[in-house]
C-alpha cells in the first residue's frame, strides 16, 4: 500500500468550512492512489469550546489531584474532533473508521501529561486500510501498559502523525496548519520573509527549538529515524508548502547548494544571570537550578564568571536562589535569543563575523553568543530583538529565492 498520513491541527478543523477544506486534501490524496490515515488535533484554540486549553479551564480553582484523570479530560478534545471529522467524511460518501490512540496501537510510558511513545502496533490500522477505509486517529494520545489514557505533551498530535508514518512505512506525512509552510523568519517581524521550499530535518528541528512553532521538533526527530519526508502545508491552499527531508535529498533537489542560512528565529523573554565564581565558593549553581525545575540555556563557564540564561518567567526566582547562596548575581531581564540556523554554516569561515557586523551596524548590543554545528545564537536586549532579526535576514539575503 502507498500510505499517506495527513495531520490537521486545531485551526484546520475549527469550523465546518475549514473541515471541508481539509477533506479536499484527503480526497486529492485518494485520487492519487494513496491509502490515507488522518490524525486530528482538538478543534480550535483556547476559548473555542472543545480546545484542550478550554477543557483544562474547567478545572480552574479545582485541585483535581489526579494526573490520570487530567489526561482523560485533555484527550476529550481529540475524541470530539475525530468523530466530527469522520462524520463530515461520511457525508461526502467515504467509508471511515475512527480510532483512539489505544485502538491505533500506540503504547506509551506512564508519564501522564507528557508520555513518550514506546511502541506502535499498527495492525488494526493496516487492516482497516486494506478494507478500503479512511482511518481517522485521535492525535495527542495513547495508552500505557495498564490501558490508561495518556497524553503526549506539547506537539503531541504532530508526534502521533510522524510516529504512525514511521510504523506504517508511509510515503510521507503532511502537516496541515494555518500557514503556507516554513518561513525564513516570522513574517510579523520581517515583511520580506519568504516560504522555504525545502529544509533538512536538522534545520527545522533547530528552527523549532529556537522559537518557530510550525511543527514540534520531537515529531521531526521521529520522522528522521526512517527518512519519512514531511510537508508543512496550509489547509486552505493546494500549494505544496515546505518539504522537510534529509540533507542529501535537499542538496539533490535544490537549485543552489551553497545556502548558508535557512532562517532566523527568536525566543523571548529570557533573563541573563551572571555571577562570580569566587562568590559561589564551589557551589553548583546548575544543580540548584535543576532542583527547582528551572531550565538553563546559553551557558558560559569561565575561570572568573558563570553566565547563563533562564526563561523570563523564572528570572526573579533564579536570582533569589543565587542570592540565597550568598552571591550577588548580575541580572539582565527582558532579553531575547536570536538564532541564525542553517546546515550550510558548518565549518564556513566568516559567518560569525558577518553576524557581528550586521548587528553592530544597527547598534545592537550582543550580550552573549554561542554556536553549534548548524546554529549561531546571539543574546540581545528584548527591545532590539525585531531589529536584530531583520538585520540578519537582510545580511544573509534570505529574501532571495533558493
Amino acid at each position: 500500500m502507498q500510505i499517506l498520513v495527513q495531520k490537521f491541527g486545531g485551526t484546520s478543523v475549527a469550523s465546518h468550512e475549514l473541515r471541508l477544506a481539509a477533506i479536499r486534501h484527503v480526497e486529492v490524496a485518494l485520487s492519487e492512489g494513496y491509502q490515507v490515515v488522518v490524525v486530528v488535533s482538538a478543534m480550535g484554540r483556547k476559548g473555542d469550546p472543545y480546545a484542550t486549553d478550554t477543557l483544562l479551564s474547567l478545572l480552574q480553582g479545582v485541585d483535581l489531584g489526579s494526573p490520570r484523570d487530567k489526561d482523560i479530560l485533555m484527550s476529550c478534545g481529540e475524541t470530539i474532533s475525530a468523530v466530527v471529522f469522520a462524520a463530515a467524511l461520511r457525508g461526502r460518501g467515504h467509508d471511515v473508521v475512527v480510532l483512539n490512540g489505544g485502538q491505533a496501537g500506540i503504547s506509551t510510558s506512564d508519564r501522564f501529561g507528557d508520555a513518550r511513545i514506546l511502541e506502535i502496533r499498527p495492525q488494526r490500522i493496516l487492516s482497516e486500510l486494506e478494507n478500503g477505509r479512511i482511518v481517522v486517529v485521535m492525535g495527542f494520545q495513547g495508552v500505557n501498559e495498564d490501558g490508561d489514557v495518556t497524553t503526549l505533551g506539547r506537539g503531541g498530535s504532530d508526534t502521533t502523525a510522524t510516529a504512525l508514518a514511521v510504523a506504517l512505512n508511509a510515503q510521507r506525512v503532511d502537516i496541515f496548519t494555518d500557514v503556507d509552510g516554513i518561513m525564513t523568519a516570522d513574517p510579523r517581524i520581517v515583511d520580506e520573509a519568504r516560504k522555504l521550499k525545502r529544509v533538512t530535518y536538522t534545520e527545522i528541528c533547530n528552527l523549532a527549538y529556537q522559537g518557530a512553532k510550525v511543527i514540534h521538533p520531537r515529531a521531526v526527530e521521529i520522522a528522521m529515524q526512517k527518512n519519512v519526508p514531511i510537508r508543512v502545508r496550509s489547509t486552505q491552499s493546494m500549494d505544496e508548502g515546505t518539504l522537510v527531508t534529509s540533507a542529501t535529498a535537499v542538496l539533490e533537489t535544490a537549485t543552489v547548494a551553497d545556502r548558508f542560512l535557512t532562517g532566523v528565529t527568536q525566543t523571548a523573554p529570557v533573563t541573563q544571570i551572571s555571577v562570580h565564581q569566587e562568590e559561589l565558593r564551589g557551589q553548583n549553581v546548575f544543580a540548584l537550578m535543576a532542583e527547582h525545575a528551572i531550565s538553563v540555556d546559553f551557558i558560559s563557564v569561565g575561570t572568573d564568571r558563570v553566565t547563563y540564561t533562564v526563561p523570563g518567567k523564572d528570572g526573579q526566582k533564579a536570582a533569589e536562589l543565587i542570592r540565597g547562596l550568598g552571591a550577588g548575581p548580575q541580572v539582565v531581564e527582558n532579553c531575547a535569543k536570536v538564532a541564525a540556523v542553517g546546515a550550510g554554516i558548518a565549518g564556513v569561515p566568516g559567518i560569525m563575523a558577518k553576524i557581528v557586523d550586521s548587528l553592530r551596524k544597527e547598534d545592537i548590543e550582543i550580550l552573549q553568543s554561542a554556536d553549534s554545528h548548524t546554529t549561531i545564537w546571539c543574546l540581545v536586549h528584548g527591545e532590539q530583538m525585531e531589529k536584530a532579526v531583520r538585520a540578519l535576514h537582510q545580511a544573509f539575503e534570505l529574501d532571495s529565492p533558493v
